[in-house]
């Protein structure tokens, strides 16, 4: 467990676009708009690590979530639960190898989890 990173956080709300816009003119970030939905994903070599911007799938308000790379996706959803936390989102492939998760802590704050 120890080789946990934060390998990605993401920026999420209701104007996907203006969100974009603004943070590409706030920190000179350059996205990669391709993915579907228009998600647009900065290059790690600019930023230190992949960030994700765009609208919630919902319509709702958003938050800002950051993802950890965990060896085990699985073992590492049971011990969330096991310790009191919860799946917020079950485990999926968004392409490209990965496999991500969402748990939530006891008290309900968010954390990504993804396995590549």
């Amino acid at each position: 467990m120890a080789d946990a990173r934060v390998i990605h956080f993401e920026i999420v709300g209701k104007d996907g676009k203006a969100l974009q816009a603004y943070y590409s003119e706030l920190l000179g970030w350059k996205l990669n708009t391709d993915a579907p939905g228009g998600y647009g994903m900065t290059d790690p070599a600019s930023t230190g690590l992949v960030v994700g911007i765009g609208s919630t799938p919902d319509g709702s308000a958003g938050h800002v979530t950051g993802y950890v790379t965990v060896a085990d996706i699985d073992g590492t959803l049971a011990r969330a639960v096991k310790l009191g936390g919860r799946v917020i989102m079950p485990k999926f492939s968004p392409g490209g190898g990965a496999t991500v998760a969402l748990v939530a802590d006891p008290e309900g704050h968010v954390l990504g989890l993804t396995q590549v």
